[in-house]
């Protein structure tokens, strides 16, 4: 997979419009950022809980081990990938915001509110 087909399936559009619990956009934005950060952590690090009680309890590694760790060169590159794509699910809010702005099919509810004015 690229990088472009990675970026493009993290930043999927959804339908409808975005519902808001701030006042403020700045703060729902960042709210967002926030909260898809919290999600990410929070899975991942029970993901990786899990994995090092494992292979502790099977003697498999140790966590100096885990710690020591050195990728290669082709492991780098897939983390380097990883972290593109990390970056896209975090900031699809802000890439979102860009694309309405500069996209004229609105959603119904923009569209509405436009025609009561």
């Amino acid at each position: 997979m690229s990088i472009q087909e990675a970026l493009a399936r993290a930043s999927a559009k959804p339908t409808g419009k975005r519902p808001r619990f701030l006042e403020s956009w700045e703060n729902e934005r960042l709210l967002c950022i926030t909260m898809a950060l919290a999600s990410e952590l929070s899975v991942t690090r029970l993901r990786l809980d899990t994995l090092e009680r494992l292979l502790a309890s099977k003697g498999l590694v140790l966590p100096s081990e885990v710690e020591d760790f050195a990728p290669s060169k082709v492991e780098a590159a897939e983390r380097a990938l990883w972290q593109q794509e990390f970056l896209a699910r975090i900031l699809r809010v802000v890439q979102q915001e860009e694309e309405a702005l500069t996209d004229h099919d609105g959603s119904s509810e923009d569209i509405a509110e436009e025609l009561a004015r």
